[in-house]
């Protein structure tokens, strides 16, 4: 088994830029900062959390993200960005593309919502 310091875990925020009853709730400011900023900065100060990405269809949240330090490696295709888009289809599409794109696959997902 390989030691707790060595794995690749790899924290995965879904964002959605569509919200039909709280528009562009992932980054309205909460608090004096925007909502997602408070998963991101939770994420990055975790003490085994190694990767923070951001997986969104907004360029709005896109930008948010990136300045409060997630990866956002690209937008989330609209075809899996619907309200009844799957989870298994947003994990398929992000760990697909790390792997071709970055021979990375993770050791463990952890999955963080915003709401």
């Amino acid at each position: 088994m390989k030691q707790k310091q060595n794995l690749k875990i790899l924290a995965l925020i879904p964002a959605r830029g569509g919200s039909k009853r709280v528009k562009n709730k992932n980054i309205r400011q909460l608090g004096g900062k925007p909502l997602i900023a408070y998963t991101i900065e939770a994420a990055k100060n975790s003490k085994y959390i190694n990767r923070v990405i951001v997986s969104t269809d907004s360029s709005a949240i896109f930008d948010v993200a990136r300045e409060h330090g997630a990866e956002v490696p690209f937008l989330r295709p609209a075809e899996i960005a619907q309200d009844n888009s799957t989870e298994f289809e947003y994990y398929n599409h992000i760990l697909s593309w790390l792997r071709e794109n970055e021979d990375y696959s993770p050791d463990l997902i952890v999955n963080l919502y915003l709401t």
